[in-house]
């Protein structure tokens, strides 16, 4: 491969045997990473890969880029330390569920606060693969696992809510086998300067299959999923007559076009840059039994980011020092030799 060569999504695969589960969703999240990563053109040796613990974590060994398998819960925190220590390299972290939700919870939140430039792919399967099957931080309330055998009492956590509540400037929202659209969600979030975070659903076939198949199976799909496309009205369904509007009560409602005299001009236009949360978060907890899930990017704005203030802090202070030596800094101030 020459720098004037296209990439191609095999230049980011590895001589590693990949080893999911067959049938695992990673496989094509996988193949969508490699194939955006390719369309954009990135530099393998100019992109990081971090990962916690848990079956995702297993990414970096199969990205012909760097990478760096770190401890659970802490990718993002290693991954905030690449950023800083080198804001020119492209760097992206893969996690689950249970590494960044729960023992990596307080770093999700800090690292989205601060927007770091780092790319967040979260595979969310809503349940603990690697370990065999306990309940996650996602699981929903009721659900019976080896860790729960009479039902979970906890109320999951909604990713995407848990992001914009902590103020994200890029949230997002994709599925495992809705490989064009997570490739598109994929080049977005490299696009983004910030932290940019890609909530995945992905199936674990072997400890919580079918959690998604509600909406993502191909006979329902059209009427159980939004897409959520800038400056469009929020409208689904294979005939493409279904809407989301407000009540009376600001809440989300679905509503028929051409019923009752209501037309597209009724329903909500999307708009992914809006400074107020108020709709991406009525959108984000919307019931999955009772409404369309929303895919797509929910919320999006610039701010500067985290390594770009450290750097002119850093730039400020050398500024300050001048050419002082490393021995003439020691030596300034009160010193004192300590005797034999």
């Amino acid at each position: 491969m020459t720098a004037t060569e296209p990439l191609q999504a095999k230049d980011f695969k590895t001589d590693q045997e990949v080893r999911w589960c067959p049938g695992c969703g990673d496989y094509g999240i996988l193949s969508s990473v490699q194939k955006a990563f390719a369309a954009l053109g990135k530099r393998p040796d100019q992109t990081a890969i971090i990962s916690g613990i848990g079956c995702s974590s297993r990414f970096p060994y199969y990205m012909d880029t760097y990478g760096f398998h770190t401890i659970h819960g802490r990718a993002l925190s290693v991954a905030t330390g690449v950023k800083v220590a080198n804001p020119e390299l492209d760097v992206w972290v893969i996690t689950g569920d249970g590494d960044a939700l729960s023992i990596g919870g307080n770093h999700f939140i800090h690292t989205l606060r601060r927007n770091v430039g780092i790319k967040v792919l979260l595979f969310n399967n809503r349940i603990y693969g690697l370990t065999k099957g306990q309940y996650s931080p996602t699981s929903e309330r009721g659900k019976k696992t080896k860790s729960t055998p009479m039902g979970s009492v906890d109320n999951p956590f909604r990713p995407i809510s848990l992001a914009l509540g902590a103020r994200a400037t890029f949230v997002a929202r994709s599925i495992d086998v809705f490989g064009a659209h997570l490739e598109a969600m994929i080049r977005a979030a490299s696009a983004h300067e910030g932290t940019a975070f890609v909530e995945i659903y992905q199936n674990c076939n072997i400890f919580n299959d079918g959690a998604f198949k509600s909406f993502t199976d191909k006979p329902v799909r059209d009427e159980r999923v939004l897409q959520l496309e800038q400056d469009k009205p929020l409208v689904f369904g294979k005939d493409r007559n279904q809407a989301i509007r407000l009540d009376g009560d600001l809440r989300p409602e679905i509503v028929t076009l051409g019923e009752g005299g209501v037309t597209e001009a009724d329903v909500l236009s999307w708009d992914e840059a809006a400074e107020n949360l108020a709709l991406p978060l009525a959108l984000s907890e919307m019931p999955e039994d009772t409404f369309p899930v929303p895919i797509g990017i929910f919320h999006r704005r610039g701010r500067a980011t985290f390594e770009s203030g450290v750097q002119e802090q850093l730039q400020a202070a050398r500024q300050g020092r001048g050419d002082e030596s490393l021995d003439a800094l020691l030596q300034r101030g009160e010193t004192w030799v300590v005797g034999d």
